[in-house]
């Protein structure tokens, strides 16, 4: 475990953001089916040919580029430092015109971003980030936290079940670029 600090920083940050490496190597994918009682149980499929999987090479789908899609003036910026070096971020959106994703609600927040650097993967940066971003939301009368995820990304979905966040919608047909990977949206529920 490394000694990082978790701060608000200024929606400026965003290059910060930027600048971590958002990419994983796909090993298997989860594949949903709804259980008996409703429930969705995931299923882990090997790949036979793994593959880099890199949400930045997306063109118009790094954190540097949202301003010019969304108003972020009630968004969070958090980043994890370690010795002022950036070594992970998230952003949170939170009541903002044209995020689908906030479902037109007040009491819901997006986990829109977090990642990362490749390096300083489990040390505990992830988790002290999402308990961050979970206490924000909180602070602002949010009910839920709710993430977005992909099935093939098995490691982040595996991180958000084991933080308590519960799958509630898988979606095919989403990603029109993507046409083969399926939408998991996630929430994370207050007390």
């Amino acid at each position: 475990m490394i000694a990082f600090k978790i701060r608000q920083e200024p929606i400026i940050g965003l290059e910060e953001l930027s600048r971590i490496r958002m990419a994983f190597e796909v090993k298997s994918l989860f594949e949903a089916r709804r259980s008996d009682t409703g429930e969705i149980e995931l299923c882990e499929r090997w790949l036979e040919a793994p593959y880099l999987k890199d949400y930045d090479a997306i063109p118009g789908n790094r954190p540097i580029d949202l301003p010019r899609h969304f108003d972020l003036s009630n968004w969070c910026l958090l980043s994890a430092r370690y010795d002022q070096r950036w070594i992970g971020g998230a952003l949170i959106a939170w009541k903002t015109t044209g995020v689908d994703l906030l479902e037109n609600r007040d009491d819901l927040a997006v986990l829109w971003d977090l990642r990362v650097n490749p390096a300083d993967r489990r040390r505990g940066v992830a988790s002290a980030l999402f308990e961050q971003a979970v206490s924000w939301a909180q602070s602002r009368g949010c009910r839920a936290l709710k993430i977005e995820s992909q099935n093939n990304n098995v490691p982040a979905c595996r991180f958000y079940s084991s933080r308590g966040c519960r799958l509630r919608d898988v979606l095919s047909g989403v990603y029109a670029d993507f046409p083969e990977e399926i939408q998991f949206l996630w929430y994370k529920d207050f007390a």
